[in-house]
């Protein structure tokens, strides 16, 4: 005996419209309870009472689907968000950092706003590791990165780019400006002794500069960067830069 208006469609053709309409709504973690007869824009009493059960258990399905989708989309986040930070200090990874070089010199390049990369290098960093321990070195570097962070704005990017050298990407700022901005982040740096337990020591640290230029890659911007700092880092010795 047949209901009056029930449809005689087999319920494997309405689990498999129903599967295909749900696919773009798998991912709507905020969505509220999907209702099993205006999903499939039909009424109650299209439907038996056997198929309804069983589309109650499909749409259950689906709403639990959307909410692993959720999860799992959250825990991509975090885990990304993992993969570009240093392992000792707050800031970028050298990879991240690099990214962000390349994403912001395309950004320079396509409204002609300039940017500049500015390169670090803590000075007398391996005799601290020799003569206090690599404890003493982590806390010298993790004071390094704090002051970098905290002197500059939320539209620079800082990173570490292993061992003991940092980046800065300063945007906005042209090579004049960021040689005055890299003296004035030195000088935060330095302007206060690292303490360690008992041990206390004065920070030194020398940086280069290059401003972002459409030739040059990100990889090769870093690499110039660095020179620089290196240039001066021999110069400040009276050694010859080469």
């Amino acid at each position: 005996m047949k209901i009056t208006g029930a449809r005689t469609e087999p319920f494997s053709a309405i689990r498999k419209r129903a599967l295909v309409h749900a696919g773009a709504q798998a991912s709507a973690a905020a969505a509220g309870p999907i209702d099993k007869t205006a999903f499939l824009g039909l009424g109650e009493g299209d439907l038996t009472p056997a198929v309804q059960s069983a589309l109650t258990t499909l749409l259950t399905e689906i709403d639990d689907l959307r909410g692993e989708v959720s999860r799992l989309k959250l825990k991509l986040a975090e885990v990304e968000g993992l993969a570009d930070r240093d392992p000792l200090t707050p800031l970028l990874n050298r990879r991240a950092f690099v990214r962000e070089l390349g994403r912001i010199r395309t950004f320079a390049q396509r409204y002609g706003s300039p940017a500049s990369v500015v390169y670090f290098d803590l000075d007398g960093f391996k005799a601290v590791n020799d003569r206090y321990g690599h404890a003493a070195g982590d806390a010298c570097l993790c004071a390094v990165a704090e002051r970098l962070a905290a002197n500059v704005r939320d539209s620079d990017v800082v990173g570490r780019m292993g061992g003991d050298e940092f980046a800065v990407i300063l945007v906005q700022a042209d090579r004049e400006t960021a040689e005055a901005k890299a003296r004035s982040l030195a000088e935060a740096i330095e302007a206060t002794p690292i303490r360690f337990g008992e041990w206390t020591a004065p920070l030194h640290i020398s940086f280069g500069v290059r401003e972002i230029s459409p030739e040059l890659d990100a990889e090769a911007l870093v690499a110039e960067a660095d020179t620089a700092m290196f240039v001066r880092k021999r110069q400040a010795r009276g050694l010859p830069s080469r």
